[in-house]
């Protein structure tokens, strides 16, 4: 498994957007970079340097996913029929890890991908732990038995910060989740705006 090694919110103040809507990010204080040259006048970007921001604004905001990964999720995408830049969030959105994020089980997306690694999930009653897993519409992820008391999971719950998708149905009550529909972008509910479309332009260079 790929790991980010760097502080996460790192990312946060090299975009200067508060990536995750989080209310600990440093972006709330302020809005430059990291190091002794944040706060340096930036010139103008090229349309590459556009691209390659859109690029890795969105594969970190999923987390530790590796550039080999997420450029296989790009070429799943422009394989299958439709807009590819909506192919990718859509498959984006189908990991196990992001839909255990999104239903509010855990309150980060790294919190997610070690929740599943750690073998607390079952999809359709079998346990898997494979945060890259690419759920499908109609799936139903459980949170196991053992695992429901977990203090993570009823902290999370509660968090005010933000809400379940409509795309996803949670019972809490039960910590069960049911996929309901591939979401396309203007579905999901991301804290900054994302640009898939410079992603496709960027891999498809």
């Amino acid at each position: 498994m790929s790991k980010r090694e760097a502080a996460k919110y790192k990312l946060d103040r090299r975009m200067g957007e508060n990536i995750w809507g989080r209310p600990k990010s440093p972006v709330n204080r302020r809005q430059y970079g990291p190091g002794q040259h944040g706060q340096r006048r930036k010139g103008k970007m090229s349309d590459f340097g556009t691209q390659l921001r859109a690029k890795q604004k969105l594969k970190g905001y999923y987390g530790d996913i590796s550039e080999k990964q997420f450029r296989k999720t790009y070429e799943e995408a422009a394989r299958r029929r439709g807009d590819t830049s909506e192919n990718l969030i859509g498959l984006l959105e189908s990991r196990l890890d992001a839909i255990v994020y999104r239903s509010k089980l855990v309150p980060t997306i790294f919190a997610a991908r070690q929740f599943v690694n750690h073998g607390h999930v079952n999809v359709n009653g079998v346990r898997t732990n494979i945060g890259s897993y690419i759920c499908k519409q109609g799936d139903v992820i459980e949170v196991r038995p053992k695992s429901k008391q977990l203090t993570i999971l009823i902290e999370a719950t509660q968090l005010a910060e933000r809400d379940v998708p409509d795309y996803l149905s949670a019972d809490h009550s039960k910590m069960v989740v049911t996929y309901q529909r591939v979401p396309g972008l203007h579905d999901v509910p991301y804290p900054v705006v994302m640009e898939p479309n410079l992603v496709v332009e960027f891999y498809s260079r």
